[in-house]
């Protein structure tokens, strides 16, 4: 008998081996993707061969054929009531339905999707204009417009599809923004940036890949929307009466309902396959694309309020150096409360500062203030964050991504996280390598390859090809790791970056990242609340509560002879006095890697 740890086993096999399988394979195995697929490209196929399966012109008319009935030879389906060949305007109604269904939904998704992926990135008041542009879309009466209309486009069925695109729009917009507002704060979409990445790049690597399962099956449905809107005009006789469709051709057939009821059948028949064949498609479509997301946490940018209490620090040659810094939010008040308050340190160059303290303490607030990334309802009230004597405080992010990820590189607090489950490791390394320093892909793939190794992965290349899911935390921080010390940075920031790991690893990590510190040479500012990953790594430790710096020194100093009770607390908490280890010899340099 099967136990069930087995069938689990076997299922997380199966899982692993489904997520390696191409979309293509995955889509032939799905019965509905195949049927639908099929039975729409033979009736599509049809229309592309019209000049061969008929002789006949869609409006040539034979009095003597008036209402033949079916099988009469040449008009294989009979004749409608002006002796036209229904055979014939069928074949011509499927490519007035093709076209009709390529320019309504291809409109709406050009215009909904580029406007939802613009209103949901990007901040309120971009997000307030087009919000207020689609809903007086909305107002529009649809249908009613295209008939006032009429007269402009000529009566022309394809610029009256391109009006009701438009009008379209609205749907697809609020599809995709309401989608991009939850996806633009998953952490890979931030470490996104962080590694350096555009905004474009981001929306469409990142944003618009995750959210595609939605807009694929509103696709089908507009396409089938178009298709019933433009056969309901012809229907209603509003248009050109040249054109073959299979509303004008239902119009024909209702009038004969009672002498030659099959004339009504034929065009309701085939317009009823097409559009429930192209909603089932897109439902298979979807059920193959999408994939799980991970949860996320609100990241954006910070904004800067000018005050007369900024401070201008003077130059210390200190490599970052940040002075009374102050970040406040909105309380239900609409009142500023400062959850940062008169924050300062230093980093000099080569140098590993610690900054401790409980959670809440405005340690990552800091942090993200340096690098650009604090949300959108952030406010820097005061105070300044000198980079390599450049101000960063102010500025926009992207004049902010010509440092991220190059100068200035991020270790997020949960590895898992912060990869996108959608791509391939390898894939996101080199993404933010090429972006960092503007390598070719096969360079860039050979560099991420020997930081692989560098950062103790025994098998690189399977790594590279892994997805998420495939690899276990303590080696999805290692592949952060090799990912952020890829442009040699002058500053690395380190969040929590043992935090989710078993202490065997932790450990390893500590090691790698002392070992990397000191072959490359660069500043590390490490984000934590435990004294013994600070002991084990840093030169100078700042202690944080509730917002502000209680106190600051060498780590020698302040396990020696802590000074505050918050300190001596946080000191006592510590479990196990080996935590401080022996430095230990450090491993082969990566000098010749990271050239």
């Amino acid at each position: 008998m099967t136990t069930p740890s087995t069938e689990l086993i076997v299922a997380i096999e199966d899982a692993a081996t489904a997520s390696r399988t191409p979309m293509w394979k995955r889509l032939l195995k799905d019965p509905q993707f195949v049927i639908t697929a099929s039975i729409l490209l033979l009736i599509f196929l049809m229309g592309v061969l019209t000049p061969l399966l008929t002789q006949q012109g869609p409006n040539d008319a034979d009095l003597s054929m008036v209402n033949a009935p079916v099988g009469t030879p040449g008009y294989p389906l009979g004749a409608d009531e002006s002796g036209r060949d229904i055979w014939t305007r069928l074949l011509h109604s499927i490519n007035t339905a093709a076209i009709s269904a390529l320019i309504g939904a291809g409109v709406a998704l050009t215009v909904g999707v580029i406007a939802g992926l613009i209103g949901g990135y990007f901040g309120a008041v971009t997000r307030a204009s087009t919000e207020w542009l689609f809903s007086l879309i909305m107002t529009f009466p649809g249908i009613l417009l295209l008939i006032i209309l009429m007269p402009v486009t000529g009566g022309d069925y394809r610029f009256t599809m391109l009006i009701f695109g438009v009008l379209l729009s609205p749907g697809i917009y609020r599809i995709v923004r309401n989608l991009v507002v939850g996806v633009k704060n998953e952490l890979y979409v931030d470490a996104a940036r962080v590694s350096g990445l555009g905004n474009m790049r981001i929306l469409s690597r990142h944003v618009l890949f995750v959210v595609r399962g939605p807009i694929i099956i509103a696709a089908a449905f507009m396409a089938g929307s178009a298709i019933a809107v433009q056969s309901g005009l012809a229907f209603l006789g509003v248009g050109s009466l040249q054109i073959p469709s299979f509303g004008s051709m239902i119009s024909s057939g209702f009038r004969n309902l009672y002498i030659a009821p099959t004339q009504f059948l034929w065009p309701s028949l085939l317009l009823g396959v097409i559009t429930a064949s192209l909603v089932l498609l897109g439902n298979a479509l979807r059920d193959t694309l999408e994939g799980s997301k991970p949860t996320p946490v609100k990241v954006g940018t910070g904004q800067r309020v000018a005050t007369g209490a900024d401070v201008a620090p003077r130059g210390s040659g200190a490599l970052l150096e940040i002075t009374d810094l102050g970040i406040a939010y909105r309380g239900p008040s609409g009142q500023p409360r400062e959850v940062v308050r008169g924050v300062s340190l230093s980093v000099a160059r080569g140098q590993v500062v610690g900054v401790v303290g409980e959670s809440g303490s405005g340690k990552t607030q800091t942090a993200f203030a340096t690098l650009g990334v604090l949300p959108a309802e952030a406010v820097i009230t005061r105070g300044s964050i000198l980079f390599d004597g450049q101000e960063l405080v102010g500025l926009t992010d992207a004049q902010m991504r010509p440092l991220r990820g190059k100068a200035i590189a991020y270790i997020p607090q949960e590895p898992m996280s912060n990869l996108d489950p959608s791509y391939r490791v390898g894939s996101q390394l080199v993404e933010g390598v090429r972006s960092a320093l503007g390598v070719s892909k096969r360079e860039a793939k050979a560099r991420v390859l020997a930081l692989l190794e560098r950062c103790g992965i025994a098998d690189p290349a399977r790594t590279f090809d892994s997805y998420p899911h495939q690899i276990s935390g303590g080696m999805a921080q290692r592949v952060l790791i090799a990912g952020a010390v890829a442009s040699r940075p002058q500053l690395l920031i380190a969040d929590e970056p043992t935090t989710a790991l078993d202490v065997t690893v932790q450990a390893e990590i500590l090691d790698l990242l002392r070992d990397l510190q000191s072959e490359l040479d660069m500043a590390i500012l490490l984000v934590t609340h435990n004294f013994g990953v600070v002991a084990d790594l840093c030169d100078r430790i700042v202690v944080m509560q509730k917002g502000t710096v209680v106190e600051a020194g060498s780590a020698l100093e302040i396990f020696r002879h802590p000074q505050e009770d918050y300190t001596k607390m946080l000191l006592g908490a510590i479990l196990d006095d080996g935590s401080v280890r022996a430095d230990e010899p450090a491993a082969a340099p990566v000098e010749g890697i990271l050239r």
